[in-house]
């Protein structure tokens, strides 16, 4: 870990201190990203925990005085919510800020933030694909972003000069907190995370509500004897649901297209079980083993995977 030659921001205001918050206001701290932290969250107990943690200079009691005379504004709340606090702050904004966000859904974010009515404000939506299924300010931590990718969505039409300097400046934001930057069209990146975060916990969630409604089976048992891979689904089933409601309700188009496909390849699978099509299935597992291996070889899992670490919070 290295700290950055000289802040890259004088001042970060943070609106939501949560796990990805926390970690924010953590690594950034520690990296010399940025002069001074400035934290706001709904919650007073979070805000009161905020300060005993002492990770930020400055624990506001409201949203407006967090955000002002910052120049960069990050907004860490469940999807549906990014948009209405930025809204409500608009007015407080510095001239030249750059408003952006850590939401696992983008086109919906992105669309709410534009209504912002400011022109003099620089909006650059994010999402860093890191996290746990834990929550608040004490489950944060410093180094959670290294080697992980935040994703970047720009606007691609009208933008200028300035505002193209806004966004590789929190690009390096983000590579001074140790992540790997990529870019992506809004909608894009709803699709893939609807296939790679999305639906892998909406199946989580099935997968364990079903296991909990089964008549024949006592929840003690389930509990008892839980094999490796339903203990997976039951970490990923923890993750916290005031988020993934909104990540479903707000990315709902990408999630029902990727459902839909899934439920046909599902029902294949179905096929070849009732009709003893064995090499089917072995081709199945063949290819996507190989996927698990690629995944381990681009440095986004170990072989023997550090849940707490490496889950991706969507």
């Amino acid at each position: 870990m290295s700290k950055a030659a000289s802040p890259i921001y004088r001042r970060l205001a943070l609106v939501g201190c949560g796990m990805i918050g926390s970690s924010v206001a953590r690594s950034a701290r520690a990296r010399g990203a940025v002069g001074e932290i400035a934290v706001f969250d709904a919650s007073e107990t979070v805000r009161a925990r905020v300060a005993e943690l002492g990770i930020a200079d400055q624990v506001c009691h409201s949203a407006a005085a967090a955000v002002e005379g910052a120049d960069l504004v990050l907004f860490a709340a469940p999807p549906l919510s990014i948009a209405p606090a930025a809204q409500a702050v608009a007015a407080a904004l510095a001239p030249g800020a750059t408003v952006t966000d850590v939401g696992s859904v983008k086109t919906a974010v992105s669309e709410g933030l534009s209504l912002l009515g400011r022109e003099d404000v620089f909006i650059v939506p994010g999402h860093p694909i890191a996290g746990a299924e834990t929550s608040g300010p004490d489950a944060g931590r410093e180094g959670l972003f290294e080697n992980r990718w935040t994703i970047l969505t720009p606007r691609e039409e009208g933008a200028g000069r300035d505002y193209l300097e806004a966004v590789e400046r929190l690009a390096d934001f983000w590579r001074a907190l140790g992540a790997n930057v990529d870019f992506m069209d809004p909608r894009h990146h709803d699709l893939v995370l609807a296939v790679t975060s999305h639906l892998p916990h909406l199946i989580a969630y099935n997968i364990v509500g079903t296991a909990a409604d089964l008549e024949a089976v006592t929840r003690s048992e389930v509990i008892k004897y839980s094999a490796g891979g339903f203990r997976d689904f039951t970490r990923i089933a923890a993750s916290d649901p005031i988020m993934w409601r909104d990540v479903f309700l707000a990315n709902k188009d990408a999630v029902l297209e990727i459902l839909g496909r899934f439920t046909e390849d599902l029902q294949a699978l179905s096929r070849a079980i009732r009709w003893g099509e064995g090499d089917k299935l072995q081709d199945l597992f063949t290819r996507t083993r190989e996927i698990r291996r690629g995944v381990i070889d681009a440095g986004q899992e170990t072989p023997e995977p550090d849940f707490g670490r490496h889950h991706d919070r969507g």
